[in-house]
Formats: C-alpha cells, structure tokens, sequence
C-alpha cells in the first residue's frame, strides 16, 4: 500500500469510528456519557481534518510533514484518578445504549489500531512517522473506551485486570 492509499484508508477509519462516537453523543440520554461521545467524537473529527490536509499536501508535494496533533483524551492516569469523581448513576436502558455504543466504538478503534500498526511496519519513513503517532493516540482511545466500559458494566474488571470477586 502506498502513503496515499494509507491516509485515504486512515481518514475512513477514523470517519467511521467519529460516526459511532456522534450517534453515541445525539442518543445517550445521561449527561456524562454524552459529554464523553461527544468529546471522542471532536477527537475523531481532528483527526479526519488532519489527514485530509495531510492527503492533499501529499497530491501537491509528493511529501508530507508530520505535524503535531493532540488529543483530548488524556492519559491513563489522568483517567484513573477522575475515576473517584465519576458518580454518575444512570438507568439501565440509557446504561444498555451506551455500552452498546461503547462496545462498537472499541472494536473500531481496534481494527483502526492494527491498521496503524500494519502502516508503521510496512510504510517508508515518512508514512511510519505520520502513522506511529495515529496509533498512540489511538491506543490512548482504546484504553479510555475500554474504562468507560468496565466502569458502566460493574463486572469486577477495570481496564481487562480483575480488581474483586464476589465469591
């Protein structure tokens, strides 16, 4: 695959995942999840701009720069600490859409890392330098999805590590 294969490939990704994330946004019924889809979905939105320009900066130069980009998800310990703060309760049918929302947007922002992955292994220079930060920011994604799940599911189980048993 060539850079303008890859970015054309990329911005589908993260215009897929943005989608899920806004339906989220317009469909959950408690504020701080449609705070958090929302949030993800002005994240996903930067980044769909950011390789567009990438893209078209590519077709006029035949190269790209690699500029800094940001994310609004913060990093794990960041999260973790405003675990304490979180006492939102929710009833279970706002609670159902909202896992299932989380739940498509995970597997997304999944496929989204192991394409980034594939890029930075395969692609010259350039393409890998542009792709290796996508792929921690998306791996930042997975990680605050992946909270926002265990956090509403109560299954014992915060970020895929048992924390308590019932038995």
């Amino acid at each position: 695959m060539n850079l303008e294969q890859a970015i054309r490939t990329a911005i589908a990704y993260e215009k897929e995942v943005r989608d899920i994330y806004d339906e989220g946004g317009r469909t959950v019924n408690d504020e701080y999840g449609r705070n958090f889809f929302r949030a993800m979905a002005d994240d996903e939105q930067r980044h769909v701009d950011y390789l567009e320009h990438k893209l078209e900066q590519w077709r006029k130069n035949g190269r790209i720069t690699v500029d800094e980009l940001d994310s609004a998800v913060p990093s794990r310990s960041v999260i973790r600490r405003a675990v304490n703060k979180i006492g939102v309760q929710m009833n279970k049918d706002a609670r159902g859409m909202k896992e299932q929302q989380l739940s498509k947007a995970l597997q997304v922002e999944i496929e989204t890392s192991r394409f980034y992955r594939q890029m930075v292994a395969e692609l010259s220079a350039e393409g890998r330098d542009l792709f290796a930060h996508f792929l921690e920011i998306e791996e930042n994604h997975i990680e605050a999805v992946q909270f926002e799940l265990d956090f509403i599911s109560n299954t014992g189980y915060w970020f895929n590590i048992k924390e308590f048993d019932m038995e």
